[in-house]
């Protein structure tokens, strides 16, 4: 690193706050532009010992915000629900009760702190629903509902897969836990709320899970993987890609060369993302930003210390809280 690049470009802040910048659009194929992210980032952490994170947000989406808050919250709900409390029998017929979208039957069979939770997702998503249709002229709630149903099968696959004891493929672990992420659930939302580029190409391509929504969700994935497989104290049944990596591949992978492997595919998702967002997006300026500002965030949320705790995230949500932005 020190070769190809001269320390004394480091006495230019704004010239390394420029190259840093740019090292963020790298794509395939480029890098030089990961050499220039590493020694920008090392040179800015070394002379500036504290950023302004600071982001001026649109103030006439407040009432989006608090929407796709409530729907956040019902994400870390559910998953608590089929990651600690509930048997296999009861995530079954949850799941059920989500893809039939039936309130009077679900009221019938599921267990009461279920109903609760069953009854909360049906009437969030259909106000939520409501409120974008008079908005915006579009009604978006099988859109919702499907999210929320993929969520919760993905939810289902890794409470089978824990419970038989059994860890699946590194490949099949993955591919499942881009959706069991939520980051479709919350992205989707933000798609419907923000109602730009609503058309019905854009809806059934939202509805896939295209690049502009995975690539987040595999980076939060991974990103929240690496610190979770660290983590001997956490409740519930989340399982780790390395430990799926290291037991395809014994023989290969130390959890060194794991963790490794895992950032270079958090790396290659944020080249996709990038890729994406940059020249191939069908979707309006705003979502991308969206999707970009939702994997920029992912560092902060999910980097854990040696005491698996986020030290940074307190300063964080005070300055979100109570600093004046302007």
């Amino acid at each position: 690193m020190e070769e190809k690049f001269n320390p004394k470009l480091g006495e230019n802040i704004h010239g390394m706050i420029n190259l840093f910048e740019a090292s963020q659009l790298i794509m395939a194929g480029e890098d030089i532009l990961d050499e220039a992210g590493e020694f920008s980032r090392k040179i800015l952490k070394e002379k500036m010992a504290k950023f302004d994170y600071h982001e001026a947000m649109d103030p006439t989406l407040s009432e989006e915000r608090i929407e796709l808050t409530k729907s956040i919250s019902l994400i870390y709900i559910i998953d608590d629900i089929f990651d600690i409390y509930g048997t296999l029998d009861e995530l079954t017929l949850f799941t059920e009760a989500v893809s039939s979208w039936d309130i009077d039957t679900a009221m019938e069979q599921l267990p009461s702190y279920m109903k609760t939770c069953f009854r909360v997702l049906y009437d969030l998503t259909n106000e939520i629903s409501s409120k974008i249709y008079h908005k915006h002229g579009w009604d978006p709630k099988d859109s919702l509902r499907k999210t929320w149903e993929s969520l919760c099968k993905a939810f289902l696959v890794e409470a089978k897969w824990f419970a038989s004891g059994k860890l699946p493929s590194a490949e099949e672990y993955l591919k499942n836990g881009i959706v069991s992420s939520g980051v479709h659930v919350v992205l989707i939302h933000i798609f419907f709320l923000l109602g730009k580029g609503l058309t019905k190409e854009n809806v059934h391509k939202i509805d896939t899970i295209p690049p502009i929504i995975s690539s987040p969700a595999t980076i939060l994935r991974l990103w929240d993987d690496l610190g979770n497989a660290e983590d001997e104290n956490q409740k519930g049944n989340d399982g780790s890609y390395l430990s799926c990596l290291m037991k395809d591949h014994p023989e290969y992978y130390c959890t060194r060369r794991a963790r490794y492997e895992v950032m270079s595919k958090v790396s290659n998702a944020w080249k996709s993302l990038n890729q994406e967002s940059i020249f191939d997006s069908y979707f309006h300026k705003a979502f991308t930003n969206a999707s970009l500002n939702l994997a920029r965030m992912v560092p902060l949320m999910y980097s854990y210390d040696d005491k698996h705790s986020l030290p940074g995230l307190e300063g964080h949500i005070h300055s979100l809280l109570y600093d004046k932005v302007f």
